[in-house]
């Protein structure tokens, strides 16, 4: 009776779709199954918060993802709210629960030759051009895609070698851009009048002569990907990725790598010190002074 009454509430009055009403039943369905092989039986009504952490750790153990262990509890939470909503309960025993959280997975990178010989294709078109500029300027400056789309002409300053970016919080930030990067922008803005109006304000516009979209680089930085025979999938987030560890490799400067890819949060930037372990080791085995080896027959 109380889960036809939640299923009613679930399509008539918030109008979810028939699978994600099932997604939320099946959830609810298993852990009530739980609940009732416990020695001491529970009713739904009854459960208190100790038993919904109980029943995560079991499904944790029987190895459940953090995804999924964050779905099954987002089904539960919406379904004490709406006991809660029709006074069958006095707290919402879900709130406080929080599943593991989900392993921070990075895209696998390009080398320092990987990315050389993506950007040595010589441009033939002016559409090419273009993608050049792009893949320039995402590889030199660390750019995130909305940035990039969203940079007007007036941004760049060639003289300088400075380019001026709106980031997340609004917050803005001036990045330096490459020798190559800047060869590139150079190229594009003398052929840029042949693809679009005098009065589009866009750094980067589109065969409709207007601003490029986000699918539309995505889709063009694929195309330069099987033209340059790469077997890595290609997407602007990869050379985002690619231009902080190289940046790490070298300089080693993290605080300098948060302010270039414009992260509040300097633990947001420690994700990409996942750096090689033998250039690790052979920058220890260089600076550290005890990590010197003797050579054969210099023993004290």
């Amino acid at each position: 009776m109380l889960l036809s009454r939640y299923t009613s509430y679930l399509t008539t009055e918030k109008r979810f779709s028939s699978h994600t009403v099932s997604a939320y039943l099946r959830d609810l369905k298993a852990f009530s199954g739980w609940l009732a092989e416990q020695t001491v039986g529970v009713s739904l009504p009854e459960v208190q918060t100790a038993q919904v952490r109980e029943w995560m750790s079991r499904q944790h153990r029987r190895g459940d993802r953090s995804r999924t262990l964050q779905r099954k509890l987002s089904s539960l939470r919406r379904f004490y709210d709406f006991l809660l909503r029709e006074r069958l309960v006095g707290a919402n025993p879900v709130r406080g629960v929080v599943a593991p959280r989900q392993p921070r997975h990075l895209p696998a990178l390009f080398s320092a030759e990987q990315a050389n010989h993506l950007l040595a294709r010589v441009p033939e078109t002016l559409l090419e051009q273009r993608d050049l500029a792009m893949l320039e300027l995402l590889y030199s400056s660390g750019l995130r895609l909305s940035e990039l789309v969203a940079l007007d002409v007036g941004d760049v300053d060639m003289e300088q070698g400075l380019v001026r970016v709106m980031g997340k919080g609004r917050r803005e930030r001036d990045l330096p851009v490459g020798s190559f990067a800047l060869k590139a922008l150079s190229a594009w803005l003398a052929a840029r009048p042949g693809l679009c109006a005098d009065d589009e304000p866009a750094l980067f516009v589109s065969r409709q002569r207007q601003r490029i979209s986000h699918r539309a680089v995505q889709q063009r930085l694929e195309v330069w990907q099987q033209k340059q025979g790469l077997p890595q999938r290609l997407h602007p987030h990869k050379l985002r990725h690619s231009f902080a560890s190289h940046m790490l490799e070298s300089s080693s400067d993290l605080r300098a790598v948060q302010e270039l890819l414009g992260h509040a949060d300097i633990g947001t930037t420690q994700i990409y010190t996942h750096l090689d372990f033998q250039h690790l080791a052979k920058v220890y085995d260089q600076a550290h002074p005890r990590a010197r080896r003797c050579k054969p027959g210099t023993e004290d």
